[in-house]
């Protein structure tokens, strides 16, 4: 609103009216849900004086009301008046729902900005909205920057893994305050300027695509403690824990131990035996999975991932097959097998799985960089998820080493180290996915990483089989292993033989 000598002015913390005049800010963030609200009291507290608006103002007013005594806090009463509560060159941060909402708060924003202004969307966009709105903007003179924000709720108040992608000069006016409220590891702050355009936005999704296949990988490793090992949901948890003080230490091993020891309050079962087993999701796994096509890059753990999530959510079609079809006979019962040796299977199976899944998602990084010349430095990358993010793990100190021992490894699993580990995890998981057929239990994403080690390793696939039939039924031509060129065989003609 405006006061009595026509200058802007808005609600303090305490509801005091203060003039924009006397509150400059360093940075402005849109989006007071919980990841905006936790990144704006991170930006705060690391001395960054901030203006947040919010599209319901009520929603500014409660936010103010419980965190306006933050020092540089200041609550905008309209986006005129947020925009000039900024220092230039403004800098802006959206944290509002990916897709129309985006676009809807640029097209409010942009006509009340300046040249050299630079507009963040820190959300899961899409990364071709975020290259068309680069190119929008710059067309005004404006920098965008996507920015991938990791580390859930917790992560943005306390210390979340960064990926922003876009114009150099614009990350280097933000990378004081990023690397300020970004996590910290042995390997520094856990942001880098990841490349141009929707390079940020990008490496984000291929990292959520990765965690999609961590967390199957893990729940397909419960379900063999559950079902053939008999194991309930407690003495799985104090497994998980004792992994995670191993090779297998993460973020998302830690979160699995502590949910599977928690009980549920209303009936003292363990939570996980009470919740309903149907996963959902919000589009960057098959995000994932749909470049990967576009780029002819198999992530065959990511794909399973997708897959094994709309399969669980297909609950009632579950429940009526379950009493028609029928699964093997003569597997292996509830705690026959020994329990202590099949432990230490799936934890190689586990092992040997995640690096199968790692090695799939930085080869699509690799594609991307090579098909949108974004000159990605991968061991960059496994440096800034090693804090702060949701697949933060022990396991990315050798992967960020590979790829700085040479930058142009086409494969995570050429590395010598890496290979040497994956070489002896193999049997575990060869064992693991061996229990589970026996037992009848679906473990897509566990044998799609097998699948893709295998079919990586074999220098002869059956692909000279499908060829031939190309070429029978289409004259999709061939090549030979004899001699240099492309063919075409005059096979038989069946329908004169019908």
């Amino acid at each position: 609103m405006v006061g009595a000598d026509g200058r802007a002015v808005a609600m303090g913390a305490h509801g005091e009216l203060a003039t924009v005049a006397d509150r400059s800010r360093h940075v402005g963030l849109v989006g007071l849900a919980v990841m905006g609200e936790n990144l704006a009291r991170n930006i705060a507290r690391n001395g960054f004086p901030i203006s947040v608006y919010n599209r319901t103002h009520a929603r500014t007013e409660e936010f103010m009301r419980e965190h306006g005594d933050a020092a540089g806090m200041y609550g905008a009463s309209d986006i005129q008046d947020f925009v000039n509560s900024l220092e230039r060159p403004r800098q802006i941060i959206l944290m509002v729902k990916a897709g129309a909402p985006v676009d809807a708060v640029i097209a409010e924003l942009a006509p009340l900005l300046s040249p050299g202004d630079v507009i963040i969307d820190g959300g899961n966009s899409h990364f071709p909205d975020t290259e068309r709105r680069s190119k929008d903007l710059a067309a005004q003179g404006l920098n965008f920057v996507g920015m991938g924000v990791s580390g859930g709720e917790e992560g943005a108040l306390k210390g979340p893994s960064l990926m922003p992608g876009g114009q150099a000069e614009a990350y280097a006016h933000l990378e004081p305050m990023l690397t300020a409220i970004t996590a910290k590891t042995d390997s520094g702050a856990c942001v880098t300027h990841i490349g141009p355009g929707g390079s940020g936005h990008y490496v984000k999704m291929v990292h959520n695509g990765i965690e999609y296949g961590d967390m199957q990988l893990i729940a397909e490793t419960y379900d063999i403690m559950r079902g053939p090992l008999g194991m309930s949901a407690r003495e799985i948890g104090e497994v998980f824990l004792r992994w995670n003080e191993g090779k297998l230490a993460s973020f998302l091993i830690e979160v699995t131990a502590h949910a599977l020891a928690e009980p549920d309050p209303e009936t003292g079962q363990a939570m996980v035996d009470i919740i309903v087993d149907a996963a959902e999701q919000k589009g960057t796994g098959k995000w994932t999975s749909m470049t990967a096509l576009d780029l002819a890059t198999p992530v065959p753990t990511i794909d399973a991932a997708v897959t094994a999530r709309i399969m669980s959510s297909m609950k009632g079609q579950r429940i009526v097959a379950s009493a028609v079809l029928h699964g093997p006979e003569g597997g292996a019962a509830a705690g026959s097998l020994d329990r202590a040796a099949t432990i230490v299977a799936l934890e190689d199976a586990l092992y040997f799985s995640k690096v199968s899944s790692y090695a799939q998602g930085m080869a699509l990084l690799r594609a991307a960089s090579d098909a949108y010349d974004w000159n990605l430095n991968l061991s960059e990358i496994a440096r800034i998820w090693k804090g702060g993010c949701i697949i933060r793990a022990a396991l990315l100190d050798p992967i960020r080493k590979a790829f700085a021992d040479d930058p142009n490894l086409p494969n995570l699993l050429l590395a010598p180290h890496i290979a040497e580990s994956v070489n002896a995890s193999q049997s575990g998981a060869r064992t693991a996915i061996r229990i589970a057929r026996a037992a009848g239990l679906p473990c897509p994403a566990m044998s799609a990483s097998l699948d893709y080690f295998d079919a990586y390793r074999t220098p002869n696939l059956p692909a000279n089989l499908i060829q031939a039939q190309r070429d029978f039924f289409g004259a999709h031509t061939f090549k030979r292993t004899d001699r240099d060129g492309t063919f075409h065989h005059q096979w038989p003609n069946l329908q004169e033989s019908v």
